[in-house]
């Protein structure tokens, strides 16, 4: 069953770019993984303007394998420089309302 992931990531002012650039890599990276279907970095318009990831898995082992890569680990740690807070994760599975 496929997962999709949405993760919030608060950035410090002024840190922004840098957190782009970090994250593109990371991007590239994961749209070459297998099991990777969806995987866009997104802004919130308004408020705390957090950045949004947007992904989505063909299912849970795809996500296993996208947080066990070396991209995703090395990305991890750079973010922690730009990060103002803990990112909100989260992961949901799809419902069929069509029938």
């Amino acid at each position: 069953m496929s997962v999709k992931v949405i993760a919030f990531v608060p950035v410090k002012p002024g840190q922004e770019q840098a957190f782009e650039a970090a994250a593109a890599v990371c991007a590239a990276a994961s749209r070459a993984e297998p099991g990777v279907l969806h995987y866009d970095l997104w802004r919130e318009a308004e408020g705390d303007r957090r950045y949004v990831f947007n992904e989505l898995y063909v299912d849970q082992a795809a996500v296993a394998a996208h947080m066990a890569s070396d991209h995703f680990k090395a990305f991890g740690l750079a973010a922690r420089d730009f990060a103002a807070g803990r990112p909100e994760i989260i992961a949901t599975t799809p419902i069929d309302v069509a029938g």
